[in-house]
């Protein structure tokens, strides 16, 4: 865990006694493949890191309609907003493949956003950086057709700031872009080709590599 912790840059401006403290305190746990890495509704207790794996955020309507918001790949860490208020939380998180994640309390998130200037910047840019996103999804939602929208979902997995050790590959199956950009894995395929021959992207089996990071944004 402390490993892990270490490679987070929210961590960089921590003492090796703080770091040490952390990492006791940060819980770690295994979920499987399709398995819940929090729920809508429950009380927000933790900031959740993911150290291996893939998990996406989604919300399903009164009326059974279900939209993924975003993915977030190994690396990322993701529901500051709702600790920062205090509320119930508004989206479900599940692992599209089995991912070991990481839990950390809220007593330890307050007490590092009252002590540590750096762990506040970092939160502000995290938050910035989020609230872009969600702009862009509202944005392709209502106007992007499907090669548009895989795009953009590859392009969320590969931001530099909220995904900053995911580098220019990831390990991926078409069927897990799929659930991301909410696209069939036919048409998935298909898109991956569009983007492919425009010099955006290498697809390899079970891996996709960026090519031209803004050209998907």
């Amino acid at each position: 865990m402390a490993t892990f912790l270490s490679s987070c840059r929210w961590a960089e401006n921590l003492s090796a006694e703080e770091l040490q403290r952390v990492a006791r305190e940060v819980i770690e746990r295994n979920v499987p493949a399709g398995g819940y890495v929090c729920r809508r509704g429950e009380p927000v207790g933790c900031w959740i890191g993911v150290i291996d794996g893939l998990v996406k955020m989604s919300n399903l309507s009164a009326e059974g309609k279900l939209t993924t918001l975003t993915g977030v790949p190994s690396g990322g860490w993701f529901g500051e907003g709702s600790l920062l208020k205090g509320e119930l939380r508004k989206y479900d998180i599940l692992a599209l493949r089995a991912s070991r994640i990481a839990y950390m309390p809220r007593a330890t998130f307050d007490r590092l956003l009252d002590t540590n200037l750096g762990f506040n910047r970092f939160l502000l840019t995290q938050l910035n950086e989020r609230l872009g996103q969600f702009i862009t999804l509202v944005e392709s939602e209502r106007l992007l057709e499907p090669d548009a929208r895989v795009a953009r979902s590859l392009s969320v997995l590969f931001n530099p700031v909220l995904c900053p050790d995911i580098g220019r590959q990831i390990q991926i199956s078409q069927e897990e872009i799929g659930f991301l950009s909410g696209v069939s894995r036919q048409r998935v395929n298909q898109a991956l080709q569009v983007l492919e021959k425009a010099g955006m992207l290498r697809v390899d089996y079970g891996s996709v590599t960026v090519l031209d990071l803004l050209g998907l944004q």
